[in-house]
């Protein structure tokens, strides 16, 4: 019998169409959280790829990277490869071409087995490519994330192949990266000759505020590389970074510059309790969170007295017993091995990290642990982690002034030398 539809039809079919929308409209939320984001910011290999590629053709190229010089999870080697560049010679610098090294172990020559090419050692008895390293190469490539601060070793490589690539009159490419700790963030004492080394080589604060591309204009600029003839860069630079950002804010996944730096937030305070490396006490090598863990057996003291700490740095920390193990690959035989220690464990949220201060907290925390320890003591590296003695002065006092105020000049100063090196805005 054809009549209109009832009453009961109309309300069913509205429920039927209505739950679909609602389903789809669910469905729709749920794809949009599930797709990945797109960088906000490209790298400078990257961009290599997408408008530089053409400049490689013909010539023998020579790379010297890390595993941080990946797209989309694939190395740079292999990509370059792909698409069709003629690739010659690898250069590894510490932790290795692929970073399957702990940090300190000696790298040795070898070849990639991924593609049989040879890899040459820039982190052990040889830290400089030589001539015959050079001879099958046109250009070079210098692809690996830096973290920002002065005792990280790539920016001492990063010279010395600029070196040696000026001596041998090979072009280099910089394909630069972001400044993980942000373009605005300079911090600590400006290394002094008298301490200068494999973790200090050139007249910068310990957190410099610089990209590895800015970096090697200013050396070039300010004659700080040892070569007769000038070096030949060529910086491709990153696209949609401003200088104000610190990592988080690139959308850029992070790989591990270096195994015991697995995040960012242990590369971010890294800049501040690597300190520790030149001292007895811990710094978190041999657990889950190197760097983010600091303690030794010997430290003694009650959670409340941590709070000025956190009020003025803005930061969690939390006071913790943890026991360091032999890791391979991480950390061989690590500062009280198979001991009980009691410390600090440090923690940033998202809101925290833009604000962090990390090497004037790295000082004062040092100067705390000092305070609460019954024996731990300083060594003779930490002068050249710091650059200098000066250091002594602020551990020493019995003030309460922050650290910043005893580099604060230099840094001031060293701000002006760099601007005219600057790309990024």
């Amino acid at each position: 019998m054809h009549g209109r539809p009832s009453r009961s039809w109309f309300l069913s079919s509205h429920l039927v169409f209505g739950t679909a929308a609602i389903l789809c409209g669910i469905l729709f939320i749920s794809a949009i959280h599930r797709a990945p984001e797109k960088p906000v910011v490209k790298n400078g290999d990257q961009v290599l790829l997408d408008h530089y590629l053409g400049g490689l053709k013909g010539k023998r190229v020579g790379l010297v990277m890390n595993p941080t010089a990946r797209i989309n999870g694939v190395h740079m080697l292999d990509t370059l490869l792909a698409r069709g560049v003629n690739v010659t010679a690898l250069f590894g610098p510490e932790h290795g071409f692929r970073g399957q090294r702990g940090a300190g172990e000696q790298i040795v020559n070898g070849v990639d087995s991924a593609t049989g090419l040879p890899v040459y050692s820039l982190y052990g008895k040889v830290k400089k490519p030589t001539a015959k390293m050079l001879k099958n190469v046109d250009v070079l490539l210098f692809d690996m994330q830096d973290v920002g601060v002065r005792f990280y070793t790539y920016i001492s490589t990063l010279g010395l192949v600029l070196e040696s690539a000026a001596d041998n009159h090979k072009p280099v490419w910089i394909l630069d990266r972001p400044d993980p700790a942000g373009g605005n963030y300079m911090a600590g004492w400006i290394l002094k000759q008298k301490y200068k080394s494999f973790v200090g080589a050139y007249p910068v604060p310990i957190a410099y505020g610089m990209t590895i591309g800015e970096l090697a204009k200013m050396m070039v600029g300010e004659g700080w590389l040892q070569t007769k003839n000038k070096p030949e860069i060529r910086v491709i630079p990153c696209e949609g970074w401003h200088r104000s950002e610190r990592w988080p804010a690139t959308g850029i996944k992070w790989f591990p510059p270096s195994p015991n730096l697995p995040h960012f937030k242990n590369a971010l305070v890294y800049l501040g309790t690597c300190v520790f490396e030149g001292t007895s006490i811990s710094e978190g090598r041999g657990t889950p969170e190197p760097f983010l863990t600091i303690g030794s057996p010997y430290i003694s003291f009650r959670k409340a007295e941590l709070k000025p700490l956190e009020k003025r740095y803005n930061v969690e920390l939390s006071s913790i017993r943890f026991t360091p193990r032999s890791i391979p690959g991480k950390s061989l035989h690590p500062k009280y091995e198979g001991k009980t220690c009691h410390g600090v464990s440090i923690n940033l949220n998202e809101k925290q990290i833009p604000g962090f201060d990390p090497v004037a907290f790295g000082y004062d925390l040092l100067k705390f642990m000092l305070h609460h320890s019954s024996k731990d003591s300083l060594n003779s590296y930490l002068n050249l982690l710091a650059g200098t003695n000066e250091y002594k002065a602020f551990l020493h006092s019995s003030n309460n002034i922050s650290p910043d105020s005893y580099w604060e000049s230099q840094v001031k100063k060293f701000a002006q030398e760099r601007k005219k090196y600057l790309i990024y805005q």
